[in-house]
């Protein structure tokens, strides 16, 4: 993936748009993608689970490999 804006990042905010966390996990962020998705199922019980949702999008088609 070569950065923000590519088709990657593109594809990974899709992905974390289905299931937050999982953008991360097709960009090889493992530990990242865990910690967005247990966030956001314990906090989806309280309805609060969009807020992880909505930033593992955004994380997602922002990130720019180091």
């Amino acid at each position: 993936m070569n950065g923000q804006g590519s088709t990657g990042n593109v594809i990974a905010a899709v992905c974390s748009f289905f299931i937050p966390g999982l953008g991360q996990l097709v960009q090889g962020r493992l530990l990242l993608a865990l910690i967005m998705f247990v966030l956001a199922s314990v906090l989806w019980i309280v309805l609060l689970g969009w807020i992880i949702h909505v930033w593992s999008i955004i994380d997602a088609a922002l990130f720019k490999a180091k």
